[in-house]
């Protein structure tokens, strides 16, 4: 795999994407939270994918040595695995095969088609979780503040959607801080959601991946 796309890209964006080994040596570092099915993780500069592939891979891993034997547990934690995952990239080449990278690894490990309720459910969480953004300015490409959805498992086949502004996020090791002036606040006052949606099933995601009307209470 080439590490560039372009002098220029290098040189207008400091475009080089990391190499697999390097890749997969980071991740070994935090090798049991990348084998955690619902641990969230966050590039923001995620390219098309090189990180959060490998960890989607291990996600997947982990569902088939857990569920592989019930079908309905084993697709129900295999969207789970990828609704924990998050990007945020500048460039639209980038951002959707990000997208394409991601869902292709999903299809692979769970032989899949266009047809399937996973497919277009897993496509409709891609199109919320990758963001075409600037990280560092914390806002999309269309200058609006970034927000990304929290993807909840309720069990039985249920799933429950908060959205969450990113530059609240950001602000956790802030308000942790022992003498910050937020030190006496609980966390849970100060991280709202800006809106939180009723419990769906995957059938209801993939429903709305075509008619994106999935409306909050």
């Amino acid at each position: 795999m080439s590490l560039v796309k372009s002098k220029k890209r290098v040189a207008d964006h400091g475009e080089v994407f990391t190499p697999q080994w390097m890749v997969e040596a980071m991740l070994d570092l935090v090798k049991a939270e990348t084998e955690r099915i619902d641990a969230r993780f966050l590039e923001p500069a995620c390219g098309s994918g090189n990180f959060l592939v490998a960890v989607l891979r291990r996600k997947l891993a982990a569902v088939e040595m857990r569920y592989g034997r019930s079908q309905f547990e084993r697709r129900q934690f295999a969207l789970l695995a990828l609704m924990s995952l998050y990007g945020i990239e500048l460039l639209a080449d980038n951002i959707a095969e990000c997208r394409a990278n991601l869902l292709d690894t999903l299809v692979e490990a769970q032989d899949l088609d266009e047809s399937d309720d996973l497919y277009r459910a897993a496509s409709h969480v891609l199109n919320y979780n990758l963001v075409h953004g600037d990280a560092l300015a914390m806002h999309t490409i269309a200058g609006e503040p970034i927000t990304f959805a929290e993807w909840g498992y309720l069990g039985k086949g249920k799933f429950q959607r908060r959205d969450f502004r990113l530059d609240v996020l950001t602000q956790s090791a802030a308000f942790s801080a022992k003498d910050s002036l937020f030190a006496h606040v609980n966390k849970h006052e100060l991280f709202t959601p800006i809106q939180t949606y009723p419990p769906v099933t995957l059938r209801d995601l993939a429903a709305a991946a075509n008619t994106n009307l999935l409306q909050s209470p």
